[in-house]
C-alpha cells in the first residue's frame, strides 16, 4: 500500500481509538509508519532528502521505544504494510500532519495522566515526534529549494 494512504489509515485510527493505551498504540503504529518511510527515503528517495530521512528513521524508532510495541499481529502493522512511497512531497505533506496530530493526542492523555509514568512516557513521546515532524519538515524545505533551483535553472 502507499504511503499516504496508510497515513491516511493512521490519522483515522487516531481519531477513532478510544482510552489512553489504544491512543498511545495509535502513536505507536504513527512512528513505525515514519520509521518506514524515512527508511525508504533514505535508501531510494531523492539524494539532498537522504540525510535528514535517516535521521527520520532514528527519530521515528526513539519514539516507538518510548512508547512500547503494542501486542499487534504482523498484519495489523501498518508500516508493513508500506510497499511504495508514491510522490514523496505528497507523502512528507501527510506525515507531518499525522505527527503533529499524534503529538497534540499525546497532550491530551498527558495531561490526564492518573501515574507519573504514563505522564513521562507521553511527554518523551511528544517529544520523539515533534523531532521527527522537524525532520520531515526540513525535508519538504528541501525539496521546495530543488525544485526552486530546477525552475531558475
Amino acid at each position: 500500500m502507499d504511503a499516504v494512504r496508510l497515513i491516511g489509515a493512521s490519522r483515522r485510527a487516531l481519531m477513532r481509538s478510544g482510552d489512553a493505551s489504544e491512543t498511545m498504540a495509535e502513536a505507536w503504529q504513527a512512528q513505525a509508519l515514519a520509521q518506514a518511510i524515512g527508511s525508504r527515503l533514505a535508501v531510494s528517495g531523492p539524494p539532498e532528502l537522504r540525510g535528514e530521512a535517516l535521521g527520520l528513521t532514528e527519530l521515528a524508532g526513539r519514539g516507538c521505544g518510548v512508547l512500547g510495541a503494542p501486542a499487534l499481529d504482523v498484519s495489523s502493522l501498518r508500516a508493513a504494510q508500506l510497499t511504495e512511497l508514491g510522490d514523496a512531497r505528497l507523502a512528507l505533506l501527510e506525515l507531518g500532519g499525522l505527527l503533529g496530530e499524534v503529538g497534540i493526542t499525546l497532550v491530551g492523555i498527558a495531561c490526564a495522566a492518573a501515574d507519573e509514568g504514563t505522564y513521562w512516557q507521553c511527554m518523551e513521546a511528544i517529544d520523539a515526534a515533534d523531532e521527527s515532524r522537524d525532520r520531515v519538515l526540513e525535508m519538504l524545505r528541501r525539496l521546495a529549494v530543488r525544485d526552486q533551483g530546477a525552475a531558475t535553472g
